[in-house]
């Protein structure tokens, strides 16, 4: 009885022992993965202008991404669309302050209606990159990037509008911070895509 015992005492712990042994296995490729996907991202974002902003913004999907070119692209686009949302709703309130010049109140309207134009402009960028199909790629990548393009270009349309001295200084600040933020972001999404399209063969 007492080696039966001790012999079941001897299965159980050599039980335990692989089990630890297969969780410490598992944790270490998890972390091996984990850094390799965050270098991947750090490495394709210096092809960009802002490549610091790209790895901040992005790496904290790096589960997600791993070392997908396509996703990381998907990814910028997703990230760049969430904060072009917000962004135009502060400008949609902002635009409804008292106390601005007319100048200032043409300025807020063109901007508000230039970042509704961008978040759709990349809201179709990220349905079509969603349903990206290889007899149609070429074509459905040069509407990705085009509707990209328009998108950066509303928004440095809309930075511009408050770029005259006339204009109040705190109001100025506030509108060309949070747009030129997602001019950056959106930059660094054109960017990603462009190299995610000239990898495919």
């Amino acid at each position: 009885m007492e080696g039966s015992s001790s012999s079941y005492v001897h299965v159980l712990t050599t039980l335990l022992i692989l089990l630890a042994f297969t969780s410490y296995v598992s944790l270490a490729s998890g972390a091996v993965a984990g850094k390799s996907s965050t270098e991947f991202i750090r490495k394709s974002c210096r092809v960009t202008i802002y490549p610091k902003l790209c790895f901040t913004s992005l790496s904290g999907y790096a589960s997600a991404i791993q070392t997908s070119p396509k996703y990381l692209a998907y990814t910028a686009l997703s990230v760049t669309l969430d904060a072009a949302n917000y962004t135009s709703s502060v400008m949609k309130n902002l635009s409804r302050s008292h106390g601005m010049k007319p100048r200032e109140v043409a300025a807020m309207g063109d901007c508000v209606e230039l970042l509704s134009a961008s978040v759709d402009q990349l809201r179709e960028s990220l349905g079509e990159m969603n349903q990206i199909k290889e007899p149609n790629f070429e074509q459905m990548m040069s509407d990705i990037k085009t509707w990209v393009s328009a998108a950066l270009t509303d928004d440095d349309t809309c930075m511009d509008g408050f770029a005259e001295k006339a204009m109040d200084g705190n109001l100025k600040t506030v509108v060309r911070g949070r747009v030129l933020k997602i001019a950056q972001l959106t930059s660094n999404a054109l960017a990603l895509i462009n190299t995610y399209a000239s990898l495919h063969v």
